[in-house]
């Protein structure tokens, strides 16, 4: 069964109607919309090597029961999760390459995105690069 802890983030926003913009693999980092501020983003850096996924709700929404979740909150952006299928069903070669890795996810509208890594994310709110 999926536990979620709720992150603090830098500034309360509705996920519902925020969006993945942009997700950079050589940078370690996602951008994210936020409803009501075309000049503004909100970047999430992770400070380590990162194993992501990214999908739309919909297989999100039948690789379990969603009423098996535990600790999601209505309409919030980031969670540290333990036990989904996600981070449980990696190669074990990834753990003894990687080292002990923590789950973490971020729910938009649109979609989701899946980060393991042996880091923490970081927020910060930038200014849209266009």
């Amino acid at each position: 069964m999926p536990r979620y802890f709720p992150l603090e983030t830098p500034l309360a926003f509705d996920c519902v109607r925020s969006d993945l913009l942009r997700f950079d693999w050589q940078q370690r980092s996602a951008d994210f919309s936020m409803p009501n501020d075309e000049e503004h983003i909100l970047r999430v850096t992770f400070n380590a090597d990162v194993i992501a996924r990214l999908l739309d709700e919909m297989p999100l929404s039948i690789e379990i029961d969603p009423s098996t979740n535990e600790g999601l909150v209505p309409h919030h952006f980031a969670y540290r999760v333990e036990g989904a299928p996600f981070s449980e069903n990696q190669p074990e070669d990834w753990r003894v390459v990687l080292g002990s890795l923590k789950h973490f996810r971020f729910v938009t509208g649109r979609g989701c995105l899946d980060v393991l890594t042996k880091g923490e994310p970081e927020f910060a709110v930038v200014a849209e690069r266009g």
